[in-house]
């Protein structure tokens, strides 16, 4: 009886409150629990699979995500490090709960490329003008909105908002859809690397990391606090069962701030592309922070991607650098490294230091020079985001070769991101 009550605390704090009002769901779950302890049966613990190299409380975290009875895999990517409960670059699947730590504040966070028609030579010799017409177009930084709302089939969606309990966020959500928000959310400007092809030839890409906002910071907030959770990086993860009134809430918010996140990437790749004067030619458009209902080890489970990129066989996922570096077009490979990292990849290059760390240690000047030295004009940013913060993308890339494949490789020679007078609470 003490086992079984020992059992029962470890669940969610949500999970005891909705057995304590008699829960259907969670009182079979306890039946079945119960049963389990008189068989005798205990599951063994998840072991996590492991790419790369990381420090011992980055993986002590990813543990912690593990030692829940629905617990059924995990995995971390070798840009991974530690995060808001759940290690950034970090795949976790629960059979019939959701982690609302898991998916974190900025739910949708995610990365769009568009390959353009036009060519680098059109627009080598007017960059400057280039960013700083995005700079001015497109609103950079925390709480900014737009100069106008920006309207869109979303908003007119009103059962969405209503199962997501969020239509008093409605008209805050409007004003910044399309805003990019500070961190290391960014539009940058590429130029393909063809090795049979002149530079000038190459097609311009444009990039764009974002996610949902306030609106998703603002959801994420509500439904942790429900859950019973914590705000913290040591802290257990917040799980809902898929099946109580409270997780299929949280799933009907996380589906709509994923859908505003994409939205607003679709925004801005629009105008972008209008201040460019050039069209859309191919895209490559996808979440890394979100949980999908995928199937683990023969059995359907919700699938917690934080920071990390979906790679199913021949799914294309864009992955960004430093604002310094290489980003990549990446297509998944199936294998059994693939299936044994949850059909997950890197979401970026990954940081080697904390945001306060790199404002100690590094300089404009040092950050200015690496970009200057690799042909990359910036407007905005901060030395928290300092290439020389992050690994560099083609080492992490190599931990990953046998799950995933390089189709395209982007240089980039412009970046846009929210000034040094920014500081940014949304933690993921």
């Amino acid at each position: 009886m003490i086992t079984l009550a020992v059992r029962i605390l470890s669940w969610p704090r949500a999970d005891v409150a909705s057995l304590a009002r008699g829960d259907a769901v969670l009182t079979a779950r306890l039946l079945a629990t119960a049963a389990e302890l008189v068989a005798g049966r205990r599951s063994a613990p998840v072991t996590p699979v492991v790419v790369g190299d990381h420090d011992d409380r980055t993986l002590t975290q990813l543990r912690v995500c593990l030692d829940h009875d629905d617990a059924v895999a995990g995995a971390i990517c070798a840009d991974g490090h530690l995060g808001y409960s759940q290690p950034v670059g970090a795949a976790v699947a629960y059979r019939e709960h959701i982690s609302v730590s898991g998916v974190g504040f900025d739910i949708g966070c995610g990365n769009l490329a568009v390959r353009t028609d036009m060519p680098f030579g059109a627009v080598c010799d007017r960059v400057g003008p280039l960013l700083d017409a995005i700079n001015a177009r497109i609103s950079f930084g925390v709480g900014r909105l737009n100069d106008a709302p920006v309207e869109h089939a979303l908003f007119d969606d009103s059962e969405a908002w209503a199962a997501a309990d969020a239509r008093p966020l409605m008209h805050a959500a409007r004003q910044q859809l399309g805003t990019v928000g500070a961190g290391n959310h960014y539009v940058d400007l590429f130029q393909e690397v063809l090795p049979d092809t002149a530079p000038e030839q190459s097609p311009v890409w444009i990039g764009i990391h974002f996610g949902s906002r306030g609106l998703g910071h603002r959801l994420a907030t509500k439904y942790l606090r429900l859950g019973g959770g914590r705000d913290g990086i040591d802290v257990r993860p917040t799980l809902l069962h898929q099946d109580s009134d409270l997780g299929r809430a949280y799933i009907a918010a996380m589906e709509l701030a994923g859908r505003y996140a994409y939205s607003g990437r679709d925004w801005v790749a629009a105008q972008v592309l209008d201040i460019l004067g050039a069209s859309e030619t191919d895209r490559v458009h996808n979440h890394h922070n979100f949980a999908w209902r995928e199937e683990v080890a023969g059995s359907p489970a919700w699938v917690v991607r934080k920071g990390c990129t979906p790679a199913f066989a021949g799914q294309h996922g864009f992955v960004g650098g430093s604002m310094g570096d290489d980003a990549v077009i990446l297509s998944g490979v199936e294998s059994a490294t693939s299936e044994a990292l949850l059909h997950s990849t890197v979401h970026g290059a990954g940081r080697v230091m904390g945001r306060r760390e790199a404002m100690r240690r590094f300089s404009r000047e040092e950050m200015q020079r690496w970009l200057r030295e690799r042909g990359v004009h910036l407007r905005g940013g901060d030395l928290d985001e300092s290439p020389m913060a992050y690994r560099r993308l083609d080492a992490v890339l190599e931990h990953h070769a046998g799950s995933a494949e390089v189709l395209h490789r982007l240089r980039p020679f412009g970046v846009v991101m929210a000034g040094a007078e920014v500081v940014d609470p949304y933690k993921d």
